[in-house]
């Protein structure tokens, strides 16, 4: 009988072993805070394997992930999925060679560009015009894009997006194929995909050659847990693992890895009973917010007009055309009534739900809505008739491409003017006020986190349109990351 990797960890710490190893904590802290766990804090010792090179228990917890995901091969990640990002696209991309990139992917495709000093060519996703949010990759831009370009080698794009939009994956790959180029596809929101009717198939059913997914984000397992999947002949599975390699930890932490394999084992023998049970949560949480007036839940009228492929796990609450912006309903939802969201944007917040949420939970996200909306209603019947309600700045920026709540646009005739991420590092670089930075080519990323999509990349050239969107969002009071000069007053560009 297999045993799980707990189960082993648990009957090691009940024998006589003395630790003369890693980790300092020598399984000895009994009185302090978390004393549980230390007990089962082990390095690589004698018959736990080795992840590096796993031919035992590590092995064979990883066949049990592979075989949930009806996957060929499958690895367990404990430096979340970047480390998996950055080791699919550095395994699959040449050095200074060309990727197909959708522009509205995670900062760690970005950092894979940047240390492997790739081209990359960019794809934008449809946008979802009222709710302000980024679409699908459209199969057929991505097709354009291979036409124009014959030199790239591995598309990349995230499906979901941390809104929870689905790209056509089955499509995309086929496209990809038919070049013989591998897709890889960032899938760490959507772990929970594939495993009960009412939510998406996973990328790995759907032709996908790697699939990234952080199980920590919609599945009950520690944060900073994750899988990598890899299928087909494409790609050059030994390059990628030499990657996996490099940019894992050579200590991977037992804790993370058990509580991967406790994942798989609770999503396979409870998975499709405990989904039901969210996906009829959702729906009686959508059915009590039909009475808001206001308010918009994306989820429920998304999925009615069959607007894109959505994952109704993610609840987007959207307070666009009220009198109160995204920051706002984030702050209310926390310091009056409890309820952390996952994510604060212009217009809306994002609700994550998982398997393990409480009927409770919703009850009181219904409830706090309600009351907020009544609010709204009441403020907005105070003003003139003729008064405009509150309304994004962003929403009166030029018309460009987007990449939705990001946004984060792209001027053509700009274009000849970018630079590869890693030409600017060794490049001389000056430190201007941000006021007199249009025009100038950044050497600093841009990008709000959460979610951490760029909307600068050092090498593009700052529009007057960027600068506008940027400078909305400090207004607003949106957490604006990447520059060192974190208030954003200066930023570092090439040096012209």
């Amino acid at each position: 009988m297999e045993k799980s990797i707990f189960r082993k960890l648990k009957e090691y710490n009940e024998l006589d072993y003395y630790p003369f190893h890693m980790p300092g904590h020598k399984r000895n802290m009994g009185g302090y805070e978390l004393e549980d766990s230390y007990h089962i804090d082990i390095t690589e010792i004698e018959d736990f394997d080795n992840l590096h090179h796993a031919e035992g228990i590590l092995q064979e917890a990883m066949q049990r992930a592979a075989r949930l995901y009806k996957s060929e091969e499958t690895h367990f990640l404990v430096n979340g999925s970047t480390c998996g990002i950055l080791s699919a696209i550095s395994g699959t991309v040449k050095k200074r060679g060309k990727i197909l990139l959708a522009r509205n992917c995670h900062k760690a495709a970005y950092n894979a560009v940047f240390l492997r000093e790739l081209q990359p060519v960019y794809v934008y996703p449809e946008m979802e015009e009222e709710y302000a949010i980024a679409g699908e990759i459209k199969p057929e831009e991505v097709a354009r894009a291979l036409e124009e370009n014959e030199a790239i080698e591995a598309v990349f794009i995230t499906s979901p997006t941390y809104d929870g939009i689905v790209s056509d994956v089955k499509e995309i790959a086929k496209i990809a194929h038919n070049r013989n180029i591998p897709l890889i596809v960032d899938e760490a929101h959507g772990a929970h995909f594939g495993f009960h009717k009412d939510f998406p198939e996973n990328s790995v059913s759907l032709g996908a050659d790697i699939v990234i997914h952080s199980v920590h984000k919609t599945l009950p397992a520690f944060t900073q847990t994750a899988l990598i999947h890899m299928n087909g002949r494409i790609i050059d599975r030994d390059s990628v693992n030499r990657f996996l390699s490099i940019y894992q930890t050579s200590s991977p932490s037992y804790i993370l890895m058990a509580g991967i394999d406790s994942c798989i084992s609770i999503v396979d023998k409870e998975g499709n009973r405990l989904l039901t049970e969210l996906s009829n949560r959702i729906d009686s949480f959508l059915f009590a917010c039909k009475e808001l007036k206001y308010i918009k839940i994306f989820v429920n009228e998304g999925q009615a007009k069959k607007v894109f492929n959505f994952d109704k796990s993610k609840l987007l609450i959207s307070v666009k055309d009220t009198t109160i912006n995204g920051k706002q309903l984030y702050d209310i939802l926390l310091k009056k009534y409890h309820l952390q969201m996952e994510m604060e944007a212009a217009t809306y917040v994002i609700a994550i739900t998982s398997m393990m949420d409480t009927e409770d939970g919703f009850e009181r996200l219904a409830k706090a809505l309600k009351e907020i909306d009544h609010k709204i209603k009441e403020e907005l019947e105070k003003k003139d008739n003729n008064q405009e309600r509150i309304q994004s700045s962003i929403h009166n920026a030029p018309q460009e491409k987007t990449q939705g709540n990001m946004e984060c646009g792209k001027d053509n005739n700009e274009s000849e003017k970018e630079l590869r991420i890693s030409d600017l590092e060794d490049s001389e670089k000056q430190k201007v006020l941000f006021t007199d930075s249009i025009g100038k080519i950044t050497a600093e990323f841009v990008y709000l986190y959460p979610p951490g999509i760029p909307i600068l990349v050092p090498g593009e050239v700052i529009t007057e349109f960027k600068y506008k969107v940027i400078e909305s969002y400090k207004k607003q009071g949106f957490r604006v990351q990447g520059p060192k000069d974190y208030s954003l007053k200066t930023i570092k560009v090439k040096k012209s």
